[in-house]
């Protein structure tokens, strides 16, 4: 099985805290020693995980990005079977708070936009199967670590599943830019699904139809619009502070 690489001192130890049983090895770079680095290494030291050195130019073979020195081989992210959906709302406590993703397909927007649901709360993100980004390790490495404990749902059939969410009680409401109401003035305190759909082409017709209402963002530069995962998190924070309001 091919090895997902992580990198990066946040998004290494937040693995190593979250989930150490998933590291089969960590590659540091040579010549690099620092008190960040030592900590880390010192983390993966108590969880017994064998560490080796390794050139740079072998390191940046590895790594798509910036890995400040360490690289963390994992057991591929699997997200959350659709069929563990229903056992997850029901053990939602509290009010539930739900993002849906309707055509994400930037593994670095799919990243950011879990590390913001986990910053807020979220309970589960949902997206259909078909055009939506993987869970891979670029996702995962965006998201610093909220890939590990924010529930991923890619499901068959999102028109279907926006129906069972609402037969729980859940109201959707879906982002868009001609929405007759802002974010300020909808009332997002109770049960919540929050549609984000993707750059551009925003919600799917089927899904915009499946929301109970739609909202914007107000924009009161030149530009019209923000990357989605700007937006999501404008979105999700505002209905933070009705919620905790």
């Amino acid at each position: 099985m091919k090895l997902d690489a992580v990198y990066g001192l946040h998004a290494v130890t937040t693995l190593l805290q979250r989930s150490a049983n998933q590291v089969a090895e960590i590659w540091v770079q040579k010549g690099r020693v620092d008190q960040r680095m030592q900590r880390v290494l010192e983390l993966a030291q108590e969880q017994g995980i064998s560490v080796r050195e390794a050139d740079k130019g072998l390191m940046n073979q590895k790594a798509d990005g910036n890995h400040q020195g360490i690289i963390a081989f994992r057991q591929p992210l699997q997200g959350t079977s659709e069929k563990q959906l229903p056992e997850l709302l029901d053990r939602i406590e509290g009010t539930p708070f739900i993002l849906i993703l309707d055509g994400v397909t930037d593994p670095h927007n799919l990243g950011a936009c879990l590390r913001t649901a986990d910053a807020a709360g979220v309970h589960v993100v949902i997206a259909p199967k078909d055009k939506s980004a993987p869970l891979n390790a670029t996702a995962a490495k965006v998201a610093c670590g909220a890939a590990e404990v924010v529930p991923y749902v890619q499901v068959t059939n999102l028109a279907r599943t926006m129906k069972e969410l609402q037969e729980r009680g859940i109201w959707i409401g879906g982002a868009a830019g001609e929405a007759p109401a802002s974010i300020y003035q909808q009332d997002m305190s109770g049960p919540l699904a929050l549609v984000m759909g993707a750059e551009g082409a925003g919600m799917r017709r089927l899904t915009r139809e499946h929301c109970d209402f739609l909202i914007n963002i107000p924009m009161a530069g030149e530009v019209s619009s923000v990357n989605v995962s700007v937006a999501t998190g404008i979105c999700l924070f505002e209905a933070v502070r009705q919620r905790r309001g």
